[in-house]
């Protein structure tokens, strides 16, 4: 079972969050871009641009935080942090 947790903050409080599973046999990758799509469909959100920072933190700490920069229109809130919580 692969677990992706999704939070919104706004002012250091965490303003909704969802946790998306995902049993199929697919690479991490694609589960967690699966994941990540479903988050935003679920938010109403534009999907986030994966920057090499948001990258590279995401590679360390199965973690990382979309901030303004991450999003193309304007959001309302001060990041998107998605955080792996389980993996097969």
């Amino acid at each position: 079972m692969f677990r992706l947790w999704a939070k919104e903050f706004k002012n250091n409080h965490m303003m909704r969050d969802t946790v998306i599973c995902d049993d199929t046999e697919d690479t991490r990758t694609h589960k967690v871009f699966r994941a990540l799509e479903e988050v935003c469909y679920e938010f109403d959100l534009g999907k986030p641009l994966w920057l090499d920072a948001t990258v590279e933190e995401f590679k360390r700490h199965a973690k990382t935080r979309f901030y303004q920069d991450n999003f193309i229109e304007e959001i309302e809130f001060d990041y998107l942090e998605i955080h792996v919580i389980e993996e097969d």
